[in-house]
Protein backbone atom coordinates (compact mmCIF):
# COMPACT_ATOMS: atom_id res chain seq x y z
CA UNK A 1 0.00 0.00 0.00
CA UNK A 2 1.28 3.60 -0.98
CA UNK A 3 0.39 6.42 0.78
CA UNK A 4 -0.06 9.77 -1.19
CA UNK A 5 0.51 13.34 0.80
CA UNK A 6 -1.95 15.64 -0.92
CA UNK A 7 -1.48 19.77 -0.37
CA UNK A 8 -4.44 21.79 -0.68
CA UNK A 9 -4.33 25.00 -2.55
CA UNK A 10 -6.59 26.51 -0.51
CA UNK A 11 -4.74 29.21 1.84
CA UNK A 12 -2.67 29.96 -1.08
CA UNK A 13 -4.86 31.53 -3.84
CA UNK A 14 -6.69 33.81 -4.62
CA UNK A 15 -10.27 32.36 -6.39
CA UNK A 16 -12.66 34.20 -9.00
CA UNK A 17 -14.70 33.27 -11.63
CA UNK A 18 -17.81 30.90 -12.50
CA UNK A 19 -16.84 28.31 -12.70
CA UNK A 20 -14.75 29.01 -9.49
CA UNK A 21 -10.74 29.31 -11.27
CA UNK A 22 -7.75 29.92 -9.14
CA UNK A 23 -5.08 32.56 -9.01
CA UNK A 24 -1.48 31.51 -8.40
CA UNK A 25 0.43 33.84 -6.78
CA UNK A 26 3.73 35.66 -7.35
CA UNK A 27 5.54 33.27 -5.30
CA UNK A 28 4.03 29.63 -7.11
CA UNK A 29 7.39 28.54 -7.84
CA UNK A 30 8.71 28.77 -4.30
CA UNK A 31 5.07 27.51 -3.14
CA UNK A 32 5.53 24.35 -5.06
CA UNK A 33 9.03 23.74 -4.11
CA UNK A 34 8.01 23.78 -0.26
CA UNK A 35 5.30 21.63 -0.90
CA UNK A 36 7.06 19.02 -2.67
CA UNK A 37 10.04 19.60 -0.08
CA UNK A 38 7.66 18.77 2.69
CA UNK A 39 6.99 15.10 1.52
CA UNK A 40 3.70 16.24 -0.18
CA UNK A 41 3.17 14.18 -3.62
CA UNK A 42 0.17 15.94 -4.77
CA UNK A 43 -1.86 19.39 -4.57
CA UNK A 44 -5.66 19.95 -4.86
CA UNK A 45 -7.30 22.73 -6.06
CA UNK A 46 -10.15 24.15 -8.78
CA UNK A 47 -8.45 24.22 -12.08
CA UNK A 48 -6.27 27.49 -12.56
CA UNK A 49 -7.50 30.51 -14.30
CA UNK A 50 -7.24 30.12 -17.95
CA UNK A 51 -3.82 32.29 -18.81
CA UNK A 52 -2.14 30.22 -15.85
CA UNK A 53 -2.51 27.15 -17.34
CA UNK A 54 0.41 26.26 -18.62
CA UNK A 55 1.96 27.55 -15.06
CA UNK A 56 0.10 25.85 -13.33
CA UNK A 57 1.19 22.11 -15.48
CA UNK A 58 5.13 23.24 -15.28
CA UNK A 59 5.35 23.80 -11.66
CA UNK A 60 3.12 20.07 -10.79
CA UNK A 61 5.78 18.49 -13.55
CA UNK A 62 9.17 20.48 -12.23
CA UNK A 63 8.40 19.92 -8.76
CA UNK A 64 7.23 16.25 -9.42
CA UNK A 65 3.51 16.34 -7.78
CA UNK A 66 0.61 14.85 -9.01
CA UNK A 67 -2.52 16.94 -9.16
CA UNK A 68 -6.31 16.40 -7.54
CA UNK A 69 -8.71 18.37 -9.27
CA UNK A 70 -12.22 19.89 -7.37
CA UNK A 71 -14.92 20.91 -9.29
CA UNK A 72 -17.51 23.30 -7.29
CA UNK A 73 -20.98 23.39 -9.45
CA UNK A 74 -22.81 26.41 -9.48
CA UNK A 75 -26.52 26.98 -11.11
CA UNK A 76 -28.86 27.40 -12.55
CA UNK A 77 -27.53 23.98 -14.43
CA UNK A 78 -25.43 22.11 -12.01
CA UNK A 79 -25.30 18.99 -14.24
CA UNK A 80 -23.23 21.41 -17.04
CA UNK A 81 -21.28 23.05 -14.70
CA UNK A 82 -19.74 19.63 -13.66
CA UNK A 83 -19.51 18.68 -17.35
CA UNK A 84 -17.59 21.80 -17.89
CA UNK A 85 -15.39 21.84 -15.34
CA UNK A 86 -14.97 18.03 -15.58
CA UNK A 87 -14.24 18.00 -19.09
CA UNK A 88 -11.72 21.00 -18.71
CA UNK A 89 -9.82 18.79 -15.87
CA UNK A 90 -9.33 16.05 -17.35
CA UNK A 91 -6.65 18.03 -19.48
CA UNK A 92 -4.37 18.33 -16.68
CA UNK A 93 -3.99 14.38 -15.95
CA UNK A 94 -5.27 14.44 -12.43
CA UNK A 95 -5.25 11.42 -10.53
CA UNK A 96 -9.39 11.89 -9.84
CA UNK A 97 -11.62 14.60 -9.50
CA UNK A 98 -13.19 16.00 -6.54
CA UNK A 99 -16.29 17.51 -6.59
CA UNK A 100 -18.39 19.94 -4.04
CA UNK A 101 -21.73 18.57 -5.72
CA UNK A 102 -25.23 20.26 -6.27
CA UNK A 103 -27.20 22.08 -3.14
CA UNK A 104 -28.40 20.84 0.04
CA UNK A 105 -31.77 22.87 -1.22
CA UNK A 106 -32.50 20.91 -4.06
CA UNK A 107 -35.20 18.20 -3.88
CA UNK A 108 -34.20 14.60 -3.85
CA UNK A 109 -35.55 14.43 -7.67
CA UNK A 110 -33.18 16.83 -8.83
CA UNK A 111 -29.76 15.54 -6.39
CA UNK A 112 -30.29 12.24 -8.55
CA UNK A 113 -31.08 13.94 -11.47
CA UNK A 114 -27.50 15.52 -11.11
CA UNK A 115 -25.41 12.34 -9.91
CA UNK A 116 -27.08 10.30 -12.65
CA UNK A 117 -25.53 12.72 -15.20
CA UNK A 118 -22.45 12.71 -13.15
CA UNK A 119 -21.77 9.53 -13.30
CA UNK A 120 -22.64 9.97 -17.04
CA UNK A 121 -19.89 12.69 -17.18
CA UNK A 122 -16.81 10.38 -15.09
CA UNK A 123 -17.76 8.14 -17.33
CA UNK A 124 -17.22 9.74 -20.73
CA UNK A 125 -14.21 11.37 -19.24
CA UNK A 126 -12.93 8.29 -17.46
CA UNK A 127 -11.69 9.60 -14.47
CA UNK A 128 -12.94 8.58 -11.42
CA UNK A 129 -14.98 11.19 -8.83
CA UNK A 130 -15.17 11.88 -5.44
CA UNK A 131 -18.31 13.88 -4.57
CA UNK A 132 -17.69 15.84 -1.19
CA UNK A 133 -19.66 15.38 2.14
CA UNK A 134 -19.76 19.05 2.34
CA UNK A 135 -22.43 21.43 3.90
CA UNK A 136 -24.32 23.27 1.54
CA UNK A 137 -23.86 20.86 -1.30
CA UNK A 138 -26.39 17.79 -1.75
CA UNK A 139 -23.94 15.01 0.56
CA UNK A 140 -24.69 17.66 3.72
CA UNK A 141 -26.19 15.23 6.04
CA UNK A 142 -26.07 11.39 7.05
CA UNK A 143 -29.21 10.74 5.62
CA UNK A 144 -29.14 12.41 2.60
CA UNK A 145 -25.95 10.91 1.64
CA UNK A 146 -27.10 7.52 2.55
CA UNK A 147 -29.97 7.41 0.40
CA UNK A 148 -28.38 8.83 -2.31
CA UNK A 149 -25.60 5.90 -1.67
CA UNK A 150 -28.53 3.14 -2.10
CA UNK A 151 -29.81 4.60 -5.29
CA UNK A 152 -26.64 5.37 -6.78
CA UNK A 153 -24.77 2.34 -6.99
CA UNK A 154 -21.49 3.54 -8.35
CA UNK A 155 -21.77 6.68 -6.70
CA UNK A 156 -18.28 7.55 -4.34
CA UNK A 157 -17.38 9.86 -1.94
CA UNK A 158 -14.79 12.21 -1.01
CA UNK A 159 -14.91 12.10 2.78
CA UNK A 160 -15.07 15.14 5.26
CA UNK A 161 -16.98 14.28 8.07
CA UNK A 162 -16.26 17.17 9.99
CA UNK A 163 -19.09 18.62 7.65
CA UNK A 164 -21.37 16.19 9.43
CA UNK A 165 -20.71 17.17 12.72
CA UNK A 166 -21.47 20.64 12.13
CA UNK A 167 -24.72 20.41 10.44
CA UNK A 168 -25.84 17.75 12.86
CA UNK A 169 -24.39 19.46 15.83
CA UNK A 170 -22.67 16.31 17.17
CA UNK A 171 -19.85 13.52 16.18
CA UNK A 172 -22.90 11.56 15.12
CA UNK A 173 -23.33 9.48 17.55
CA UNK A 174 -26.59 7.29 16.60
CA UNK A 175 -25.27 7.23 12.73
CA UNK A 176 -23.18 4.39 12.59
CA UNK A 177 -24.88 2.88 9.81
CA UNK A 178 -24.94 5.41 7.66
CA UNK A 179 -20.79 5.97 8.98
CA UNK A 180 -20.31 2.44 7.73
CA UNK A 181 -21.91 3.16 3.96
CA UNK A 182 -20.20 6.55 3.56
CA UNK A 183 -16.43 4.79 4.54
CA UNK A 184 -17.36 1.57 2.66
CA UNK A 185 -17.77 4.35 -0.63
CA UNK A 186 -15.30 6.97 0.63
CA UNK A 187 -11.99 6.89 -2.17
CA UNK A 188 -10.23 9.92 -0.86
CA UNK A 189 -10.14 12.00 2.54
CA UNK A 190 -9.97 15.19 3.33
CA UNK A 191 -8.35 15.69 6.88
CA UNK A 192 -10.01 18.26 8.81
CA UNK A 193 -11.36 17.00 12.54
CA UNK A 194 -14.57 18.77 13.05
CA UNK A 195 -16.76 19.42 16.16
CA UNK A 196 -20.28 19.60 17.41
CA UNK A 197 -20.12 23.34 16.42
CA UNK A 198 -18.25 24.15 13.67
CA UNK A 199 -16.01 22.15 11.11
CA UNK A 200 -12.48 22.45 12.53
CA UNK A 201 -11.48 23.04 15.65
CA UNK A 202 -8.85 25.56 16.96
CA UNK A 203 -5.93 23.00 17.03
CA UNK A 204 -6.32 19.51 16.79
CA UNK A 205 -3.04 18.62 18.86
CA UNK A 206 -4.60 20.52 21.77
CA UNK A 207 -5.61 18.11 24.45
CA UNK A 208 -9.03 19.25 24.57
CA UNK A 209 -9.94 18.07 21.15
CA UNK A 210 -9.00 14.70 22.05
CA UNK A 211 -11.95 12.87 21.57
CA UNK A 212 -12.88 14.34 18.20
CA UNK A 213 -9.25 13.39 17.12
CA UNK A 214 -10.17 9.98 18.12
CA UNK A 215 -13.67 9.89 16.62
CA UNK A 216 -12.09 11.10 13.20
CA UNK A 217 -9.61 9.04 13.05
CA UNK A 218 -11.85 6.03 13.81
CA UNK A 219 -13.84 6.81 10.62
CA UNK A 220 -10.77 7.74 8.50
CA UNK A 221 -9.33 3.82 9.69
CA UNK A 222 -13.02 2.31 8.33
CA UNK A 223 -11.90 3.82 4.82
CA UNK A 224 -8.48 2.87 5.29
CA UNK A 225 -9.36 -1.44 5.78
CA UNK A 226 -12.59 -0.69 3.05
CA UNK A 227 -9.54 0.73 0.26
CA UNK A 228 -7.30 -2.16 1.21
CA UNK A 229 -10.34 -4.91 1.34
CA UNK A 230 -11.25 -3.35 -2.61
CA UNK A 231 -7.81 -3.97 -3.42
CA UNK A 232 -6.44 -0.56 -3.81
CA UNK A 233 -2.38 0.20 -3.83
CA UNK A 234 -2.66 3.73 -3.23
CA UNK A 235 -4.39 5.58 -0.10
CA UNK A 236 -4.60 9.44 -0.82
CA UNK A 237 -5.33 11.84 2.14
CA UNK A 238 -5.75 15.78 1.92
CA UNK A 239 -4.82 17.42 5.35
CA UNK A 240 -7.28 20.14 5.24
CA UNK A 241 -7.31 22.92 7.86
CA UNK A 242 -8.36 25.80 6.24
CA UNK A 243 -7.40 29.50 6.90
CA UNK A 244 -9.16 31.83 8.96
CA UNK A 245 -12.91 31.89 8.86
CA UNK A 246 -12.46 28.12 9.42
CA UNK A 247 -9.21 29.03 11.62
CA UNK A 248 -10.02 30.75 14.60
CA UNK A 249 -8.70 33.60 15.23
CA UNK A 250 -8.12 35.97 18.78
CA UNK A 251 -10.72 38.89 18.70
CA UNK A 252 -9.78 42.43 17.16
CA UNK A 253 -6.23 41.00 15.42
CA UNK A 254 -7.79 38.91 12.83
CA UNK A 255 -4.51 37.08 13.97
CA UNK A 256 -5.08 32.73 13.52
CA UNK A 257 -4.87 30.97 16.64
CA UNK A 258 -2.39 28.31 15.39
CA UNK A 259 0.40 27.86 12.42
CA UNK A 260 -2.05 26.49 9.87
CA UNK A 261 1.11 24.97 7.67
CA UNK A 262 2.39 23.05 10.57
CA UNK A 263 -1.25 22.29 11.97
CA UNK A 264 -1.79 20.81 8.41
CA UNK A 265 1.45 18.66 8.23
CA UNK A 266 1.24 17.47 11.59
CA UNK A 267 -2.13 16.05 10.55
CA UNK A 268 -0.22 14.34 7.43
CA UNK A 269 2.35 12.87 9.62
CA UNK A 270 -0.13 11.30 11.81
CA UNK A 271 -2.68 9.90 9.29
CA UNK A 272 0.35 8.45 7.43
CA UNK A 273 2.00 6.32 10.74
CA UNK A 274 -1.60 5.54 11.86
CA UNK A 275 -2.38 3.76 8.46
CA UNK A 276 0.09 2.06 8.63
CA UNK A 277 -0.17 0.59 11.71
CA UNK A 278 -3.95 -0.18 10.47
CA UNK A 279 -2.50 -1.50 6.99
CA UNK A 280 -0.86 -3.64 9.32
CA UNK A 281 -3.61 -5.07 11.52
CA UNK A 282 -6.05 -5.74 8.07
CA UNK A 283 -3.25 -7.51 6.94
CA UNK A 284 -2.43 -9.63 9.99
CA UNK A 285 -6.57 -10.40 10.27
CA UNK A 286 -6.61 -11.57 6.65
CA UNK A 287 -3.85 -14.25 7.44
CA UNK A 288 -5.37 -15.43 10.32
CA UNK A 289 -8.59 -15.54 8.53
CA UNK A 290 -6.96 -17.75 5.76
CA UNK A 291 -5.08 -19.86 8.33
Amino acid sequence: MKLLRVKSLWEYVSFEGSPLAIRLGQDSGALFARIAEAGYGAVESPLPVPEQEELFKELLRTNGLRFIAQTLTDGPDHAASFRAQAERAASFDPMFLVSQSAKDSDSLSDQLHYFEQALQTEAAIGLAVAHETHRGRALYTPWNATELLNRLASLKLNADFSHWCCVTESLLEGHASALQLACSRSIHIHGRVGHAEGPQVADPRAPEYARELAVHEAWWKQIVCARLAAGADTITFTPEFGPPGYMPTLPFTRQPVANLWEVNLWMAERFEALAMTWAEEFAREGAVEHE
